[in-house]
């Protein structure tokens, strides 16, 4: 599996050398057969009523979505169109299945939950009819057959106390432990959807009984990590059209998150952002500040200490998100995000428990000294603002109603 491109602007291929890449990558998958029978992606959208229009437009917005210039919109198009001709493995270790959850437990399927029936899954716990026995047989047998050219996905956090015992799954009682490692050595590219297998997640928060850790601390190979609780599904699906299109790994960052989907904090593009530098804050839940829409950092938001898309893809088919909805960032995409966020409806600060340097360490510096700069930076904008008014310099009239009650005070 190749490695993700150096950084360095010099060494960076070009665009035309990138689509070349990527038309030749998909001419030899179209060569390939579909692993499973059935109707193209086209008869498939049309039976759900979906437009070649509406694909397209997907296909833009997703190759935008990949910092992409828009004439690979059509290649976006034919990626998509290949997702059957690899077949994938998807893996369920200690957690909730909400990343699966968030592709199929949708009111009205969306393109990305098309794609998501569209991919050949040879193995899925949640989704396959088989069990028990023919469940193994069936994951043993599509790691057998397609031995270096699957993509493995691994969701939910790795029990590694007692030799792995804490997951056992299946009749022979294989540990979580050892079915990924045995994936991992056949796999072609290996994904960590959710924070659970990116960090750890809640399994790994203290005192972490199980010794729960990330797919990428028992493997010896490059994971690509998705983390979030649950992760947007653009996020899931855009990883995967990436390396279809290139076969390749994206630009990851220093956790291994792809960057074109992480490489901005929330705080940077939150559309409370504008009441954070004014210093309008909500308080406590409910208060009139909540009710318009004031920033939520003193309720808890970690908003400026996490990394992700949130704001731009949002939820529930681009409807809203958390901010948006009134409850703060909880840092979910962030490693070890249960110990380091907590309180989650509280600034970090010092916590009585577990901080270093007798209350002086990390935490604190970050909120203390970052929230001094901040606050310096408000008091910046203020002054500006209070010049700009005796300058004259803010024209925009005051209101008829206004004009005439301040002649009648001064007539009084």
């Amino acid at each position: 599996m190749s490695s993700h491109p150096p950084h360095d602007d010099q060494s960076r291929p070009s665009f035309s050398t990138l689509a070349s890449q990527a038309k030749k990558r998909l001419a030899e998958l179209d060569r390939r057969r579909p692993l499973n029978a059935g109707p193209e992606l086209s008869e498939k959208l049309a039976r759900q009523g979906v437009s070649r229009r509406d694909f397209m437009k997907w296909s833009v917005a997703m190759t935008a979505a990949l910092s992409l210039p828009a004439k690979f919109a059509p290649l976006t198009a034919k990626a998509a169109e290949m997702l059957n001709r690899i077949p994938v493995i998807w893996l369920h270790m200690a957690e909730c299945t909400g990343c699966s959850e968030s592709f199929i437990r949708t009111d009205a399927p969306t393109l990305d939950t098309l794609l998501f029936n569209h991919i050949s899954l040879e193995y899925h716990e949640t989704l396959m009819a088989a069990s028990g026995w023919q469940a193994e047989e069936n994951l043993a047998r599509a790691q057998e057959r397609h031995r270096g050219n699957y993509l493995l996905i691994v969701e939910g956090g790795i029990p590694t106390a007692a030799g792995g015992t804490f997951l056992t799954i299946g009749p022979h009682a294989h540990t979580g432990l050892d079915i990924c490692r045995t994936a991992a050595d056949g796999a072609m590219a290996i994904f960590a959807f959710g924070s659970c297998s990116s960090f750890g997640g809640v399994q790994a928060a203290y005192p972490n009984p199980t010794q729960a850790k990330a797919l990428s601390e028992i493997i010896r190979k490059p994971v690509i990590n998705i983390p979030g609780c649950p992760p947007s599904e653009k996020n899931m699906v855009g990883s995967l059209l990436h390396f279809i299109l290139f076969g390749s790994l994206p630009a990851l960052d220093l956790y291994n998150r792809p960057r074109w989907s992480y490489g901005l904090r929330v705080h940077d593009l939150c559309e409370r952002r504008g009441r954070f530098d004014a210093g309008e804050f909500v308080e406590r839940f409910g208060d009139e500040g909540a009710k318009l829409g004031y920033c939520l950092y003193k309720v808890g938001c970690k908003g400026p200490y996490t990394f992700n898309n949130c704001s731009r893809q949002k939820f529930n088919q681009g409807t809203s998100w958390p901010i948006q909805a009134g409850h703060g960032c909880m840092g979910c995409s962030e490693p070890d995000f249960w110990d380091v966020m907590a309180p989650l409806v509280e600034p970090r600060k010092d916590r009585l428990y577990r901080t270093v340097f007798g209350g002086r360490g990390a935490d604190a510096t970050a909120d203390k000294i970052g929230l001094g700069f901040l606050t310096a930076a408000a008091v910046g904008i203020g002054a500006h603002a209070v010049y700009s008014v005796i300058k004259g310099n803010f024209r925009n009239p005051p209101p008829e109603d206004d004009k005439k009650s301040g002649k009648e005070k001064n007539s009084a």
